[in-house]
């Protein structure tokens, strides 16, 4: 199993939803206001006068086979507005309860 991370600006709230929807992905948390500012050409997000704009974040567990599935949708939703944004990262998951 897989942690998948995804960082997402807010606008793209309902597509985020919408994917693990259609990848049948039930189990996530979601983080509804989180800054921050993407490593190489991403605008500061922090809900302030100067930088209005806010991330939100979705963490989820999921099986090894789902998560290429879900990873080229996430590059298909950051291509389709680099301006917004949205970012996903994995890493292995030992053990749950």
């Amino acid at each position: 199993m897989k942690a998948v991370f995804i960082i997402f600006n807010q606008a793209n709230t309902e597509r985020v939803e919408y994917l693990l929807s259609q990848l049948e992905i039930r189990g996530y948390t979601f983080f509804e206001q989180v800054q921050g500012q993407g490593s190489t050409d991403g605008e500061p997000r922090h809900g302030t006068h100067t930088w209005p704009e806010m991330n939100s974040a979705i963490i989820t567990v999921v099986d090894d086979n789902k998560v290429d599935e879900l990873l080229k949708y996430v590059r298909k939703l950051d291509n389709r507005n680099k301006e917004i944004g949205v970012r996903a990262f994995t890493w292995n998951v030992e053990k749950t309860v």
